[in-house]
C-alpha cells in the first residue's frame, strides 16, 4: 500500500483507556506504516471544538482521514486485526 496515512486520534484525558489506545496505536504506526504517516492526538477535553466539528461522541476514536475512504475506529485499538482492516492494511 502507498500513500502517507493521516490519523487522528481522539482522546478523554490521561484516563487509562486513552493511554492505551495512544500506545497501541504508536505501536501499530511503528510497525505497519513506518516512515508514511502522520498522526495528531486531540484530547477532547483542551480542544472540544475540533471534537464536535468532526462529530466525535466517543473516545478514543481513531479517524484515517487518508487515504481515501475516511474511516473511524472506536474503542483502545487493542483488536490489532480489526484496527488493521480498518485501516485498510490487511493483505
Amino acid at each position: 500500500m502507498s500513500g502517507k496515512y493521516r490519523l487522528t486520534l481522539y482522546v478523554t484525558g490521561n484516563t487509562p483507556r486513552s493511554e492505551r489506545a495512544i500506545a497501541n496505536l504508536l505501536k501499530l504506526c511503528r510497525h505497519h506504516l513506518a516512515g508514511r504517516y502522520d498522526l495528531s492526538i486531540v484530547d477532547v477535553l483542551e480542544d472540544p471544538e475540533t471534537a464536535e466539528e468532526e462529530r466525535i461522541l466517543v473516545t478514543p476514536t481513531l479517524v484515517k482521514e487518508a487515504p481515501s475512504p475516511v474511516q473511524r475506529i472506536i474503542g483502545d485499538l487493542s483488536d490489532l486485526e480489526a484496527v488493521l482492516m480498518g485501516l485498510d492494511l490487511t493483505t
